[in-house]
């Protein structure tokens, strides 16, 4: 049965080349377009280089306050509350504490070069999973002496010293201020903000910021589960602490707020305001998605009314010979599957070809999107859905119509 639908759907797809041409260009493009966002998603949300960990793990980079009088006061946790009151915490394996990266100026050839400082932990190697091109990281023992070293990532290593030459013992001026290299890893994309740097030094070093004593710094921080089941029990024992933590300031604020959040969910609560739901966010962003894949759905809804009314006649003849109204609907929906699929194969080069141009074009440094088995599974399933609901429709529209008004037409 499905090889005589599979026969009748390509003899109806060469009959009519133009409306043919118009839904395949239509479904491929959409679909292009889902499939290189699918990707972007996964490339700014999935568990990548170096952050491989990220399912097992929680992130903090928001505090907030505020006052009765509607004063909001918002920003990243300071290193103080991170080191006397996050770290503190029982229930997490490792609690990774890095800086914002912060811009700074090195000079080569009398030329300057812009590079992202970062200041870390020892816990902050062992969390993210860097890839070592030359050395390793520096030691809990040498933050506590406060040595002036450094990791560098490949990039910078390759704008300072020269294309591949090695640094490690070598020394590297920033701001006026000279580290020794012990590690080169390689460079992560600028879009993972938790691990993204130029330059990785010691947090006891100067310029670091940690002698802030309030609340809010320049700071953030992961925290690591021994297990995936242990996220809500970290969840839980953070908002024991934020409940019991004193007010920075009593006379000016009433409440304090700072979350665990998973790394999508830590990004959403800090772009929303204070007593925010990440279920309602989520049902947002959800319903804007929804918006944006009916328009081209409803687009293609038209296309195959148009299609169907040519072959009224057909359907009519069809019906007259004993054809059942759920025949029809399964043979049509069936027919604009295969559709789908062809315009999703299309879009699939497409897609791969976007992709191409976007990781070599440097618009996304050291961009690594792709078209991984998660972004090819998650597009299957688009299309699935998308020919699925495109379908239904027109195929029930034309089941119900009657065999003298389709044979007259």
């Amino acid at each position: 049965m499905l090889k005589n639908y599979f026969k009748i759907a390509i003899a109806v797809l060469k009959r009519r080349k133009f409306f043919t041409f118009i839904s395949l260009f239509g479904i491929s493009i959409t679909l292009a377009i889902l499939m290189v966002t699918t990707s972007f998603v996964d490339h700014m949300t999935g568990a990548r280089y170096p952050e491989f960990k990220r399912e097992r793990s929680l992130y903090v980079h928001s505090f907030k306050s505020s006052s009765k009088k509607g004063y909001i006061n918002g920003g990243e946790p300071s290193f103080y509350f991170l080191n006397n009151y996050v770290l503190k915490l029982k229930t997490p394996e490792m609690v990774a504490i890095c800086s914002s990266p912060a811009s700074s100026n090195a000079y080569v050839n009398n030329k300057k070069l812009k590079l992202d400082i970062m200041f870390t932990n020892r816990a902050f190697w062992d969390v993210m999973e860097f890839e070592f091109i030359e050395g390793k990281p520096y030691t809990q023992q040498q933050i506590l002496n406060g040595e002036f070293v450094s990791v560098i990532n490949e990039d910078t290593r390759d704008a300072y010293f020269g294309q591949g030459v090695k640094a490690v013992g070598k020394y590297i001026e920033s701001d006026n201020i000279q580290y020794r290299v012990i590690g080169v890893v390689k460079t992560v994309p600028i879009t993972r903000m938790f691990s993204s740097s130029d330059l990785y030094v010691p947090y006891t070093l100067p310029k670091s910021g940690i002698e802030t004593k309030g609340y809010m710094g320049n700071y953030m921080c992961v925290l690591l589960a021994k297990q995936k089941s242990d996220l809500t029990k970290i969840k839980e024992e953070y908002n024991q602490m934020m409940a019991k933590l004193p007010l920075a300031d009593p006379k000016e604020w009433d409440t304090q707020e700072s979350y665990a959040d998973s790394y999508v969910g830590s990004f959403i609560r800090r772009s929303s305001g204070p007593g925010s739901k990440l279920g309602t966010i989520y049902f947002v962003i959800g319903a804007i998605v929804f918006v944006f894949m009916l328009l081209p759905t409803i687009n293609l809804v038209n296309i195959n009314i148009t299609r169907i009314m040519e072959r009224s006649s057909e359907i009519g003849v069809r019906k007259a010979f004993g054809a059942s109204s759920g025949t029809l609907v399964v043979q049509f929906i069936v027919e604009n599957m295969i559709l789908t699929f062809l315009g999703g194969l299309l879009g699939l080069v497409f897609a791969a070809i976007v992709i191409t141009i976007i990781n070599t074009s440097g618009w996304i440094p050291n961009a690594d999107l792709s078209l991984n088995f998660g972004v090819l599974t998650i597009s299957f399933l688009l299309c699935v859905l998308f020919g699925f609901i495109s379908g239904v429709y027109p195929a029930l529209r034309m089941s119900r119509l009657q065999i003298v008004s389709a044979l007259k037409a």
